[in-house]
């Protein structure tokens, strides 16, 4: 039976999933694939730690240009992440005409045009399903499953971490440190949990996916990006009470000559499927001119279903090699020729509707000023309620819009900011309602 050369760099968390799979379910995946994938070099800088796996002799080393250059591995997988000497092994690996697996979202997000490239040129694949959304098969969905599709939009949750906090603030009204130190203590989240938390890691994600959705290059730096750190208990409960849950989304939309890209919390009605996806699972929902609505739904992070995608793309090249064939699927979906510098819509060119919470004094006419200011710049309010009591002179009014364009909502925010009756600086939240859309 034919045999497959595999070389390992990197055997931290998910690199030891990707390990075990390989070990223990070999029997298994050799009787799908009809070869045997053999795990001959598994490159890290500590081969002293007990990962729990018996390796074969002389298979964890330390040396990771030993496994470039070796002649008989066939697919080497990354699982090193950065975009440091990732990128350089990645390179060296096409190079030396070997394909290649990869979990790492942020250097695909930032460098993958370049690397699909290479690729390319090489005539080499590269895997990347577990670089979005873990063990979801979205990468595949949207290459092979939904390829007679128009993409109209993909709305997702793609960060554990964010969504285990605003899950345990809205459950248990936990505070966000607190919420935050929880996810920490239980691996959900890093030690500087920065890339999380400020919606940098789902700005990755949905680089990727629109790249793959619309045909277009891989545009991480005009994706606008709003974390979560500013959302409070008290909004959490707010939102609860108008019939909304926050969540931290990554919005992308097809508007014909542009491209809607935008991470921020957003607050999405009970009946929506993702206001129910909660703890530090991943959803993502995708809508397409033939099939309407579809939700892929599991662990977006974590030893196994990591490593399960990553096995997954082992497989599918695996397959390749046995018909002696590559780059069938094209790595972005589209043919390369066909690949666009499709452009970013501006953040202030959004439509969309808005919840806003002012801090407001307790006096006559305040109410109607911030109103005024609200219709100068043809912001039309939906509803508004004054919620919570009075705090030093100033009561919270919550006004909840009818689509408006962010630009308008940021001059009249900061135009009713500076009023002496308005006390703390407005919250902002916007609101993704698919009964609005068209108003």
């Amino acid at each position: 039976m034919k045999e497959i050369h595999i070389g390992l760099l990197g055997c931290g968390t998910v690199g030891t999933g990707v390990a075990k799979i390989l070990i223990e379910n070999k029997d298994l995946i050799c009787s799908r694939v009809g070869a045997a994938l053999k795990l001959k070099y598994i490159a890290d800088i500590d081969t002293e730690k007990d990962r729990g796996i018996r390796f074969g002799e002389g298979v964890l080393i330390s040396d990771a240009e030993k496994v470039l250059n070796d002649p008989d591995i066939d697919i080497i997988v990354e699982m090193i992440g950065g975009e440091g000497i990732a990128k350089q092994f990645i390179l060296k690996a096409i190079s030396n005409g070997k394909h290649v697996v990869s979990a790492n979202k942020a250097l695909i997000a930032s460098q993958g045009n370049a690397l699909f490239k290479a690729a390319s040129e090489r005539n080499v694949d590269i895997g990347f399903e577990a670089s979005v959304g873990g063990c979801m098969p979205i990468i595949k969905t949207l290459r092979e499953s939904l390829v007679g599709n128009r993409i109209t939009s993909m709305t997702g949750i793609l960060n554990g971490t964010c969504n285990y906090i605003l899950s345990k603030i809205t459950d248990e009204g936990m505070s966000f440190e607190a919420a935050l130190a929880e996810a920490q203590a239980k691996g959900f989240a890093e030690a500087n949990p920065a890339l999380d938390v400020g919606g940098f890691d789902t700005a990755h994600k949905l680089a990727i996916l629109n790249a793959l959705a619309y045909g277009m290059e891989v545009n991480l730096k005009d994706i606008y990006i709003e974390g979560i750190s500013g959302i409070t208990p008290t909004d959490i409960a707010l939102a609860g009470q108008f019939g909304y849950r926050i969540k931290l989304l990554a919005i992308g939309k097809d508007r014909e000559n542009a491209i809607e890209a935008r991470v921020h919390p957003t607050m999405i009605p009970f009946d929506n499927l993702l206001s129910n996806v909660n703890a530090n699972l991943n959803a993502v929902m995708v809508s397409g001119d033939a099939v309407g609505n579809i939700l892929l739904y599991g662990y977006g992070a974590g030893m196994m279903p990591t490593a399960s995608a990553v096995v997954g793309d082992i497989v599918d090249i695996a397959r390749n090699i046995l018909f002696g064939t590559s780059g069938r699927i094209p790595l972005f979906s589209y043919q390369p020729e066909s690949i666009r510098n499709i452009p970013v819509m501006p953040m202030d060119e959004i439509f969309t509707h808005y919840y806003i919470r002012f801090s407001a004094a307790d006096r006559p006419g305040v109410l109607s000023k911030i109103a005024g200011i609200l219709g100068n710049y043809s912001i039309s309010i939906e509803s508004v309620h004054q919620k919570g009591r009075k705090i030093g002179g100033f009561v919270p009014i919550v006004m909840l819009t009818h689509r408006a364009k962010e630009a308008d909502v940021k001059k009249a925010l900061s135009e009713i900011s500076v009023l002496d009756i308005v006390g703390n600086k407005p919250a902002l939240i916007r609101i993704e309602d698919e009964k609005n859309e068209d108003e």
